[in-house]
């Protein structure tokens, strides 16, 4: 009987509030610290994601926390319900790890906490995970998100190879909303006006109509599901852009909390890589 592929159990690091920064009407910025940092695993993407854990109050949790014992032991509706934050940046030497949380209010759950944090306040995360970097062998690049993708987008910006040839369309709500980006030379950033109307009909606009440079284009397409479902498409069928090429994911959908979302996510993704992949031989319409 052949032996089974181990999975690695997630890295569990706790880490504690250091100081928070406004950086815009809608976006938190929360830097985290701690001696366990010194063994988190970011560095090698730029697209590094954790998944931080909100604990219900009142539940008692084991410790050490254990979050395979929690799932064993525990109802699900007792598990630490979970938010998933990309990784702004993180400094290893400092062990200062960096976040930019969307916040609307009190709607939601990590937005609030976010506004509401004060250095000393403890939180505990899964990960990191992550898979895309930008590929110097890449004859140019293309990034394109909503507020949700923007900390990747920038850190991946920031890792950019000297010369590299970039088209970088960010969608916010208004101008209040852009932020002062540290980008290598050469490089800019087009920034999308919402300005009311549905999240990612500009970035579609703004893709679609871009003149595609010729050559080897590597792609990062990430935000709300609907606009990515849409831009997917467009680079698969249309631009043909191969599948290798594409980094593409939709970070959160409209109507649906992370749970609901994460639940159904896969099934989303498997959908719609289907109806995507047969276009071309059924005829269909791009």
């Amino acid at each position: 009987m052949a032996d089974r592929p181990v999975r690695n159990k997630p890295q569990l690091t706790r880490a504690r509030v250091v100081r928070t920064e406004r950086l815009t009407p809608h976006m938190v910025r929360v830097v985290l610290g701690g001696d366990e940092l010194a063994e988190f695993g970011a560095g090698e993407y730029s697209d590094h994601y954790v998944k931080l854990l909100f604990p219900h109050e009142g539940v008692a949790y084991p410790e050490p926390f254990d979050m395979e014992v929690i799932r064993r032991d525990l109802p699900r509706e007792r598990w630490p319900r979970t938010r998933t934050y990309s990784v702004r940046s993180f400094d290893r030497a400092a062990r200062e790890l960096v976040i930019d949380f969307v916040f609307h209010g009190d709607e939601g759950l990590a937005g609030p906490w976010a506004a509401h944090a004060r250095p000393g306040d403890e939180i505990m995360m899964l990960g990191p995970g992550g898979a895309y970097v930008p590929d110097p062998a890449a004859d140019w690049h293309l990034l394109a998100g909503d507020e949700s993708a923007l900390p990747a987008i920038a850190a991946s910006l920031e890792r950019m190879p000297e010369g590299a040839v970039v088209h970088a369309f960010v969608e916010v709500a208004d101008e209040r909303e852009e932020q002062k980006l540290d980008l290598p030379a050469g490089v800019e950033v087009t920034w999308l006006h919402r300005a009311g109307r549905p999240v990612g009909e500009a970035l579609v606009g703004a893709v679609r109509s871009l003149d595609f440079p010729a050559g080897d284009v590597q792609a990062f397409v990430h935000g709300e599901a609907g606009f990515v479902k849409e831009l997917r498409r467009h680079l698969r069928l249309e631009r043909e852009v191969p599948r290798e090429r594409l980094s593409i994911s939709g970070y959160w959908r409209r109507g649906h909390d992370e749970d609901g979302w994460q639940a159904s996510k896969r099934e989303w993704n498997q959908q719609v890589e289907a109806e995507q992949e047969s276009g071309p031989a059924a005829g269909t319409a791009a």
